[in-house]
Formats: C-alpha cells, sequence, structure tokens
C-alpha cells in the first residue's frame, strides 16, 4: 500500500465534472479520481476547514462509527474494475478490524474528515498513476498531466 494525500479538488473546465487529485506522498505520482459534485463539495469543505451549521453526511457517519465505540483507521483505494475505482474504509473496534466496502468519493470524504490516512494498492497506481509534467500548468484535462493511462470515468 502506498500513502496518498489529497492534493486538490477541481472542476475540469472541459465538461465541469468534479475530480479528486490523490498525490503519492514520497513521488510525483498522481490519481485522478471523478466524482460527484456533493462529494466534490463535502471533501473541499473540508479541506477549507469550512464548518456546515449542521453535520453533513460524512459527519454523520463519523459520528455514529465513533458512537458505536470504533474509529476508522486508514481508507484504501484498492482496485480498479471496468473504469470505476473501489475503496475500503478500514474500521478498528473492540480490538478487531473490519473492512467495508465504499465508493472512492465517499471513503475519501470520510478520511478527511477523520484525518486518517489514505492509501491506494501498488496495482491501481500501477493502471491509473500518472506523472505531473512540471513545465505545464497545473489543471486537470490540460497538457499539465502527461498521461500513462486515461482517466478513469465518473463513479
Amino acid at each position: 500500500m502506498i500513502e496518498m494525500s489529497v492534493e486538490f479538488v477541481r472542476v475540469s473546465m472541459q465538461n465541469y465534472n468534479r475530480v479528486v487529485i490523490l498525490k503519492e506522498r514520497e513521488a510525483e505520482r498522481y490519481l485522478l479520481i471523478w466524482i460527484g459534485p456533493a462529494e466534490a463539495e463535502a471533501i473541499a469543505m473540508r479541506l477549507g476547514d469550512i464548518q456546515p451549521p449542521r453535520p453533513q453526511t460524512h459527519d454523520l457517519l463519523r459520528n455514529v462509527i465513533e458512537s458505536l465505540g470504533a474509529h476508522v483507521a486508514h481508507v484504501i483505494v484498492n482496485d480498479l474494475n471496468n473504469d470505476t475505482f473501489y475503496a475500503r474504509v478500514v474500521l478498528e473496534a473492540n480490538g478487531a478490524t473490519v473492512e467495508i466496502d465504499s465508493r472512492t468519493s465517499d471513503a475519501i470524504a470520510l478520511a478527511v474528515r477523520c484525518q486518517v490516512p489514505i492509501f491506494a494498492e501498488e496495482s491501481v497506481l500501477e493502471r491509473a498513476g500518472i506523472f505531473l509534467d512540471r513545465e505545464q500548468e497545473n489543471v486537470p484535462g490540460s497538457a499539465a498531466f502527461n498521461e500513462r493511462n486515461t482517466p478513469v470515468a465518473p463513479e
């Protein structure tokens, strides 16, 4: 597993879809994951330290998990199949570890709320990882991303 960080949440100027960009912590490899507008907003709000007046969906999930005596240990982007990323939320409760299947966007939104690591399997990075061309502008969908593979469609 490779640790990732959330670099950006952006809107593509080509089609107005949202993309979350994860960066490998120890290298210049990126994952572009197309996500829905609600999930993009949830991630961006937390990254911007914006506190809504009432709990949002991912806040509710975090609160429920914590109220049950568990905590989110980390999330893993663990697979890529038919242009769809898959993720697992790893919980620890009562000395046991439980992995729960999740949409990648929801797992990332939960991870940023719980301030836990985000990992990606090496096999996912090998198939969908891209390298940033530092001489170009830093915008998804532009020539800035020297793609080894085509970015994945929305979840």
